[in-house]
């Protein structure tokens, strides 16, 4: 499967491609998707994968707890101190999207104790179909949706299905199970995304991981020469959600 379509970028150098004292700043990509979509999993596949060649930190975002972290930290992706946890307090998109500042602190943070990093993985909290990153957070969006969610999950859209940098089809391996057409549904995604890059996944699958890994490695490249610029996939649709238990 081709990953190697990406936005059009102008090759001149991001303004953003440094950090204040001047030095290199690490490729932050934000991974976002429904809950259960497969994000912490494939969080920990990409650790393990690019972890041996690659400095990488982790920054994960749930409401009211560390969920995602300690998972990554039971797993022993990372040492446990390139590790850390935001709590949003308020709906994940919050944090990725509306002000971004909780973030952007945690990877400084990461980058001032542990840097020079190559790579942070952001990690958003489960939210809905049109959950996206502010391009001033993430210089590459990666768009989880699963088979377990419907095989029509990818044509209904939004601005994360249709312009995240990657969208990954996860959990392929369950296909079976849940009566989808990876096949049909991967087209679907295709035929949404107007020729941006589409990756079956299943982290039972090591071909899977390794074209993953590879779609970050490309990425990272274009970043460090300066030829990837951030681009941004869309504000979310007005929505709004009961937090009051109603």
């Amino acid at each position: 499967m081709h990953l190697g379509h990406t936005h059009d970028a102008p090759a001149a150098v991001s303004a953003d491609a440094t950090r204040p004292d001047g030095t290199r700043r690490a490729l932050r990509i934000g991974l976002g998707g429904p809950v259960g979509s497969g994000k912490t999993a494939t969080v920990a596949a990409l650790c393990r994968e690019l972890r041996d060649r690659l400095s990488i930190a982790v920054v994960t975002n749930d409401i009211y707890t560390r969920e995602d972290a300690d998972f990554l930290l039971k797993n022993a992706v990372l040492p446990p101190e390139r590790i850390q946890a935001v709590e949003t307090g308020a709906c994940p998109h919050t944090a990725i999207r509306d002000d971004v500042s909780a973030n952007l602190e945690a990877v400084e943070d990461l980058e001032e104790a542990y840097g020079p990093l190559d790579l942070v993985l952001i990690e958003s909290g489960g939210d809905n179909l049109t959950a996206t990153f502010s391009p001033a957070l993430a210089d590459a969006q990666l768009f989880s949706i699963d088979v377990a969610g419907g095989g029509d999950v990818a044509r209904k859209g939004g601005p994360g299905i249709t312009g995240a940098d990657l969208l990954v089809i996860n959990k392929t391996d369950l296909a079976p199970h849940v009566e989808v057409d990876v096949t049909a549904m991967v087209a679907d995604a295709e035929r949404a995304r107007d020729g941006l890059p589409v990756l079956a996944l299943s982290k039972h699958d090591p071909e899977s991981i390794a074209r993953l890994a590879d779609w970050v490695r490309a990425v990272l490249v274009r970043h460090r020469s300066g030829t990837h610029v951030p681009t941004d996939p869309g504000p979310m649709a007005p929505h709004s959600h009961s937090h009051d238990g109603s």
